[in-house]
């Protein structure tokens, strides 16, 4: 069984056991509930939300942040002595998905 959840404006395949690199969460510890599932499989059964699927959640559990690689920006123009270098390292939350709850699957009218 997997699902498309959406985390913070971007969607993600997930599957119980996986581990997702999102977006820092405010949370720091514990576990978090997604309501947000666009699309659910189980059993080679699909559901299609519009745009939420109804009784749907994904469980998961945070492992803690980390940092990604760091990106740099470089700005200069030429002949005129101006150079600039700007790095930046994004922070990400891990979480590990532990259930996808059902029951009943309904969709939710578009509003």
């Amino acid at each position: 069984m997997w699902a498309v959840v959406e985390i913070g404006k971007k969607q993600y395949l997930t599957g119980v056991g996986d581990t997702l690199e999102v977006e820092r969460l405010q949370d720091k510890k514990g576990s978090l509930s997604f309501d947000k599932v666009l699309l659910l499989v189980e059993d080679k059964k699909v559901h299609i939300g519009s745009p939420y699927l109804d009784k749907v959640k994904v469980k998961a559990d945070i492992l803690g942040e980390k940092k990604g690689e760091k990106v740099l920006i470089y700005k200069y123009k030429r002949r005129k002595k101006y150079r600039k270098k700007q790095g930046h390292r994004q922070i990400y939350t891990l979480l590990k998905i532990s259930d996808i709850a059902t029951s009943g699957v309904k969709r939710t009218a578009k509003k």
